[in-house]
């Protein structure tokens, strides 16, 4: 007779926790996995997924406008927020679902309640006061929405979590950040007629991506009409007859409907009884783990941003699944975390792969940069003032592509499949080689041969 009530138990049932709990079922394991709220995680419940419903929703705007210039006549659209956020709700109740069916059809229990470990290898839940004893533990709760400092009025501040069940389209929203939620939102809010302010305390918006990519994107937005502040904070957020008063730190006040702060996220690691396992946490905050995601106890697992490795939901996914392989299919997988594909959904979209120029210049003795900007085909028609930006980041010395960025329609579909490129060590004279496809976009990627710059490293001395 086992010591142990089941052989794996999974802390939250988000895209890393499901997996992981699915893959090791399906090996035989088993399996319970716990969640106090609902099963899909952030990304299907209030992340990526209802995200990328309302980017759908904001660019119908432009396609409407757009229109004209190719002969069609929309006679006055009507926007209707409770509309959407009805019909996002149900696709989300579907998906939910459709996750809880997958783990049921692998034989997965599945308990309602919050999970506390007691122990090494016992885990309280909460609802019931049970105890379980797991032969391995996985943590997969994820990460939680942070708003810095304690100001003055922010029990008035949303974060993207209660951004998803506003009541109503609010007409004046501030956003302060500058990452990928900060971003994405500012521009489905305008695009969804909001007048949008989006403050920032750094020089420019999304931090850690190309400085071309940033510049580019950060015009097109202020050309729809986002107004973009940067090196200054929100001190305040007063409550007032008209509104909310927010206050900046240069002392400018201004007046909205509507406060986000999009600020980043935190490991979700508050209450979990870490500390009576012996699980370790780093100096950000998060789990401690290797490069097999195990703790700093060998029988306890950590997958996603609890972790705080690369927070995306794809690599928590790929996370979870090498974890179930490696323990109950005898695997010895180390998940790959270089060279991620990934896309920002903002107003224009962004997808970006590898290497900045600035890492590149920094790390590589000789870089090649190739670089385009120009107006999509798709509006010139529609006389609509925006224009896309493609750059190739090289290595001089042996042409290996080092980076790819893309700002423009559809760069997230483009950076997947360039993705498969970058990860096979593709030359510059390997995208060369590839035949373009008339008339695309995309066509760009094979089609730059002019070098926009060439730098060459000074050797140390």
């Amino acid at each position: 007779m086992s010591d142990f009530d089941v052989d794996f138990f999974v802390i939250g049932a988000g895209s890393g926790g499901v997996r992981a709990a699915r893959i090791a079922a399906n090996h035989g394991a088993r399996v319970i996995v716990a969640e106090e709220y609902r099963v899909g995680g952030t990304c299907v419940i209030r992340g990526c997924v209802p995200k990328k419903l309302l980017v759908y929703a904001s660019r119908f705007a432009d396609d409407f406008e757009d229109a004209a210039g190719y002969g069609w006549t929309v006679q006055n659209p009507v926007f209707n927020w409770q509309t959407l956020i009805a019909n996002k709700d149900l696709e989300i109740d579907r998906l939910e679902r459709a996750y809880i069916a997958n783990l049921e059809r692998s034989k997965v229990k599945i308990v309602r309640s919050r999970a506390v470990l007691e122990d090494a290898h016992r885990v309280r839940l909460v609802a019931t006061g049970e105890i379980v004893r797991a032969k391995h533990i996985l943590i997969a709760t994820g990460g939680w929405p942070s708003h810095g400092a304690d100001i003055a009025g922010l029990e008035h501040v949303i974060s993207s979590n209660e951004a998803f069940h506003l009541k109503e389209l609010p007409k004046r929203i501030l956003i302060q950040g500058g990452g990928y939620i900060a971003v994405e939102f500012a521009g489905i809010f305008r695009g969804l007629g909001s007048e949008v302010t989006l403050v920032y305390r750094g020089d420019n918006i999304l931090r850690g991506f190309d400085d071309d990519v940033r510049e580019h994107l950060r015009g097109e937005m202020e050309k729809r009409g986002i107004r973009v502040v940067t090196r200054k904070i929100v001190e305040a957020v007063e409550k007032v007859d008209h509104g909310l008063c927010v206050s900046l730190s240069d002392h400018e006040t201004i007046t909205v409907d509507q406060v986000m702060f999009a600020t980043g996220r935190r490991p979700n690691v508050s209450g979990l009884g870490l500390e009576h396992a012996g699980v370790q946490l780093n100096a950000m905050g998060a789990i401690k783990v290797d490069k097999y995601s195990r703790t700093s106890v060998p029988h306890i697992y950590a997958v996603g941003d609890v972790t705080d490795r690369v927070n995306l939901t794809p690599v928590a996914i790929r996370e979870g699944h090498a974890v179930a392989d490696n323990l109950f299919d005898g695997k010895d997988i180390v998940v790959d975390h270089s060279d991620i594909p990934t896309a920002v959904f903002s107003e224009p979209e962004v997808g970006v792969i590898g290497l900045t120029e600035a890492q590149a210049r920094q790390d590589y003795a000789r870089v090649d940069i190739y670089k385009s900007s120009f107006r999509a085909m798709k509006m010139t028609l529609a006389g609509r003032d925006t224009r896309c930006f493609f750059k190739l980041v090289v290595d001089g010395e042996t042409d290996r592509v080092l980076g790819c960025h893309i700002v423009g329609p559809d760069a997230g579909e483009m950076i997947q499949l360039v993705g498969i490129a970058i990860k096979m060590n593709a030359t510059k004279a390997d995208f060369d080689r590839v035949m373009a496809v008339h008339p695309t976009a995309a066509e760009e990627l094979v089609t730059m041969r002019t070098k926009a710059a060439t730098y060459v490293r000074e050797a140390a001395e």
